[in-house]
């Protein structure tokens, strides 16, 4: 990994598909990884139209996509024994510490964790 990678939480990858150039200035240029569950959050939406499932695949298809493993399931119990967290959650951040790499979300329930790089998005009202 290196200093141009970024783990983006599903919100940010929402944020983006939704036309956030923000999001899209901050990561024009660098390595984005998501989680398996953001993919699955993201294709497996209740109210996806058939014509959003392309734009949703091709971003997923540039990303680096980690999936499960023993580490990443050793740190999520470690996360979800220690605190009050949901699960997809706590596998996103569990994935984040696994690759050493800054996790962007906008959700602040990232910033009680220990041993996790974590940059808040906040949306400008």
């Amino acid at each position: 990994m290196n200093g141009n990678s970024l783990f983006i939480d599903t919100n940010i990858a929402l944020y983006l598909l939704n036309g956030d150039e923000m999001i899209a200035g901050l990561l024009e240029g660098r390595d984005v990884y998501i989680s398996f569950i953001t993919e699955l959050e993201l294709l497996g939406f209740q109210g996806l139209e058939p014509s959003e499932i392309p734009a949703i695949e091709s971003f997923i298809e540039d990303c680096i996509v980690i999936e499960l493993n023993q580490s990443i399931k050793e740190k999520t119990i470690h996360i979800k024994r220690k605190r009050k967290m949901k699960l997809p959650d706590a596998i996103i951040a569990a994935s984040s510490i696994y690759m050493n790499i800054p996790l962007l979300s906008a959700d602040k329930g990232f910033e009680k964790l220990e041993d996790i790089q974590f940059i808040l998005y906040e949306i400008e009202q």
